[in-house]
């Protein structure tokens, strides 16, 4: 299950790729337009920032925009940034593997191999889930 500040961090980004190329966005915005409370969307920001998600711009006419056009930038890479594993098992992560303290023998397991299958799949439909495709869809169902 994605956390709150996951799902604060994909609204505000498809927000600012509404926005793209058309200047910073003030923090103030974002919260206000979102409903994202501004404390907790500051510590979102500076995060997907320091991730090199958003640049920011200080001072007058400045705050947050993204450093990629929404095209390239993925709900996959946003989870991990603000969650960690995409994988339900620690086993069949590919960035935070562990091993699993009930499993006998990795090789041989079904419930694994069920599980990579499972990851699988959802890094493929996730890996091509952009904001660009987001806001589409989102324009594409309000026009009906």
């Amino acid at each position: 299950m994605l956390s709150k500040k996951c799902k604060y961090a994909i609204h505000a980004l498809v927000y600012l790729a509404e926005k793209y190329q058309q200047g910073p966005v003030h923090i103030s915005e974002i919260a206000q337009k979102k409903h994202i409370p501004k404390k907790f969307l500051e510590a979102i920001l500076l995060e997907l920032r320091k991730s090199k998600v958003l640049l920011s711009k200080k001072g007058k006419g400045g705050g947050y925009y993204l450093h990629q056009k929404p095209s390239d930038v993925n709900l996959m890479d946003i989870i991990r940034i603000m969650d960690g594993a995409i994988a339900l098992l620690p086993c069949v992560s590919l960035n935070y593997y562990e091993k699993c303290d009930e499993c006998r023998n990795e090789k041989s397991c079904g419930i694994r191999d069920s599980f990579i299958q499972v990851r699988d799949k959802t890094l493929s439909i996730l890996g091509g889930s952009t904001l660009d495709k987001i806001l589409k869809y989102e324009k594409s169902m309000a026009s009906k």
